[in-house]
């Protein structure tokens, strides 16, 4: 019965170890290098800017369907 004990104990602790050595692998593995961040152009910003304001306008129904008759 000693044994047993003895055996899952050994088991445990040898479990434990293994998982501390994998975290410690896992951050020391090299780092991806994320991608630049691309320049803001003045085309590209006055473009978001006009669509941010056409859907402010739409929420405020300022355009209104034709009525058809």
């Amino acid at each position: 019965m000693e044994n047993k004990k003895l055996a899952a104990a050994v088991a445990a602790i040898t479990a434990y170890i293994k998982t501390e050595e994998e975290a410690v692998l896992a951050m020391s593995a090299p780092k991806i290098p994320r991608p630049a961040i691309l320049p803001i152009t003045l085309w590209g910003m006055s473009g978001r800017q006009a669509m941010m304001q056409n859907r402010g306008l739409m929420q405020m129904k300022t355009f209104h369907r034709p009525i058809s008759r």
